[in-house]
């Protein structure tokens, strides 16, 4: 047994490299006992107190990476053995690499930690960050990424001058062949920027109308009033004509209304003044003009024009009924009647020759 454990394997006895394979698991599962244990104490401390840096803090831990332990452990292992200068600059590059994508494992959870809190801040203040910062978050994601790519590249001895020029290049036949996702891609940034609407705004493009609900790379999600979701492409947004409701500061109303031929000539000069007492007392409503606007087929037409001071749809519908109630009680006292299609025959008896 001894001589088969003396014997020589790549440079260092069989005992020898059963030693180094038990460092490296004995290093393993120490350091992942001691994240675990390191863990569950930072979670628990972490709900006693009314801050999120700590529970962000307790999620980095939980964020190691087993692959990232087994490389420590290796490498732990390899340094009791006797390898070759290839063999350990192999295990120390995948050491490198292993601990960059740690970093940026780590890197990606202090990006979403950051996006989330700021816009947690800013949901009431400014609707429209959650948007942007959603579109800031993949870019600083796409950023990290590639210089972690980069990074490793480099370590293990690639020309990284060379293979950005050569990417350059083939980043034009890419750009070329997927114009389309580009498109949308710049097509939310534009969103982002420009805010022609954030999530939470009612808007109607073309015969679509409903509640914006998210904001995505490539599409937009539209919740109707019926309830189901329209999806549309970020393009094709940018080139509707977007009528939003949410940017108003109040709305403006006309209607008309109708009364009987016949009417007195002093109620219906009255009209117009009854109206703007009535809109007048309300108030969520502001008066604009009252006029008698044209003799109709079988009435004779108002029309009014008032202000609601909100853009809420429901706040201009209980303003509207309040004020339809409140004329139809005030003309009922004049006297008033309203108008309804009517039309009178006269019929003509022709004379006989005998008459």
């Amino acid at each position: 047994m001894t001589d088969t454990l003396s014997q020589p394997l790549l440079g260092n006895p069989l005992y020898d490299w059963l030693i180094g394979l038990g460092i490296a698991v004995g290093v393993t599962a120490a350091i992942l006992i001691i994240k675990r244990v390191v863990a569950r104490y930072s979670m628990r401390a972490a709900k006693k107190t009314r801050t999120d840096v700590d529970d962000m803090l307790a999620g980095l831990v939980d964020k190691i990476n087993f692959f990232f332990l087994v490389i420590i452990g290796l490498w732990s292992g390899s340094l009791y053995l006797d390898l070759s200068p290839t063999a350990q600059e192999i295990l120390n590059k995948a050491l490198f690499a292993a601990f960059i994508i740690q970093a940026a494992l780590w890197g990606n959870t202090v990006i979403v930690y950051l996006i989330s809190k700021t816009t947690r801040l800013r949901e009431y203040e400014d609707p429209g960050a959650q948007t942007s910062l959603s579109v800031l978050g993949f870019l600083a994601k796409l950023v990290l990424w590639s210089v972690v790519l980069l990074v490793i590249l480099d370590n293990l001895g690639f020309n990284i001058t060379t293979l950005i020029a050569s990417l350059g290049i083939g980043g034009i036949a890419v750009a070329l062949a997927a114009q389309s996702i580009l498109a949308e891609l710049f097509a939310s940034l534009s969103i982002a920027v420009d805010k022609p609407f954030v999530i939470g705004d009612f808007i109607i493009i073309d015969n679509f109308l409903g509640v914006i609900e998210k904001v995505g790379m490539r599409t937009t999600h539209i919740r109707s009033l019926s309830g189901e979701l329209i999806i549309f492409s970020n393009t094709d947004l940018l080139r509707s004509r977007i009528r939003n409701y949410q940017r108003m500061q109040e709305r403006r109303i006309l209607f008309s209304v109708g009364v009987i031929y016949g009417t007195p000539s002093e109620k219906i000069q009255a009209i117009p003044g009854m109206v703007r007492e009535i809109i007048d007392a309300d108030d969520m409503a502001r008066f604009d003009r009252a006029h008698f606007k044209e003799y109709g087929n079988f009435s004779l037409n108002f029309e009014f024009v008032y202000y609601v001071l909100s853009p809420d749809y429901n706040e201009y519908m209980d303003a509207q009924q309040r004020i339809n109630f409140a004329i139809y009680d005030r003309f009922e006292k004049e006297g008033i009647q309203f108008a309804f299609p009517t039309q009178t025959i006269h019929l003509q008896r022709p004379q006989s020759e005998t008459d």
